[in-house]
């Protein structure tokens, strides 16, 4: 199939499409932008650049996405956005491009971004990921894969969420939640491990279990968070489920919730 441009729609002469792309009615898209191969872009959603946009990604109506950060720093230098294949951005869905010079708000692959969902500035977010209506980064947010944001979650500046994490609808996150954590309220607490993503992930019965005693150690038994990591060091985890919990709350410079 042919690409397929709509007659209302306005593609600027320096953007550049690639194979079977559909554009719609009234859809904008303006110079910088470099569409992938099958990409649909619905009736008035808007596509702006520098952007780096990969195959069989789908732009639902009203979706506006690589619009210049809306961090008041931004003096106009060129910034990007890149995204990988196989994403949803459903309606209203936003997603803003980075404020420094060359720098990047970067997207993985197969993820699904629900209405009115908001990527801001800077955040780099994985695959397989899940956005529920109205989850919102703040700048500089990092995202593992097969996180799931629940909907209405806020996400402060500069939080991490490890990947296979979760987080409870209308959920306020100020820290980091480590991977495999599920966390919910506002303010935020790590409430369990998400035991219904690891096995869909095909993570075996001594992934889960490890799993739950991560966080045992660090939420049930009173330890500090150093002594907590300290005895998760010390024991053995063939399935490198501990090795990675530890690496992650190491690296937090929030805290974690």
């Amino acid at each position: 199939m042919a690409t397929e441009i709509h007659p209302t729609a306005i593609v600027d002469s320096r953007a550049e499409l690639g194979e079977n792309v559909r554009v719609g009615p009234y859809a904008v898209i303006r110079a910088g932008v470099q569409l992938g191969d099958g990409c649909i872009v619905h009736n008035h959603a808007t596509l702006d650049g520098p952007a780096e946009i990969g195959p069989n990604n789908e732009f639902f109506s009203h979706a506006s996405i690589g619009q210049r950060t809306q961090d008041l720093k931004y003096q106009g230098e060129p910034t990007w956005l890149r995204i990988g294949e196989g994403n949803t951005f459903r309606e209203f869905c936003t997603v803003n491009r980075a404020t420094s010079p060359g720098d990047a708000t970067v997207i993985g692959s197969h993820g699904n971004f629900l209405a009115y969902s908001h990527i801001g500035h800077d955040c780099v977010v994985g695959d397989h990921c899940i956005f529920s209506n109205n989850g919102t980064l703040g700048g500089h947010v990092t995202v593992g894969n097969h996180v799931v944001i629940g909907g209405l979650t806020a996400v402060h500046q500069f939080c991490r969420i490890g990947d296979h994490g979760f987080t409870g609808g209308c959920s306020k996150i100020v820290q980091d939640i480590p991977p495999f954590m599920i966390s919910d309220g506002n303010p935020a607490k790590t409430r369990a491990i998400n035991v219904v993503g690891m096995q869909r992930r095909g993570f075996d019965e001594a992934a889960v279990r490890a799993a739950k005693r991560a966080h045992r150690k660090l939420y049930r038994e009173g330890l500090t968070v150093s002594a907590a990591l300290a005895e998760l060091e010390k024991e053995d985890d063939p399935t490198g489920i501990y090795a990675k919990i530890v690496a992650f709350v190491k690296a937090t410079e929030r805290g974690i919730h």
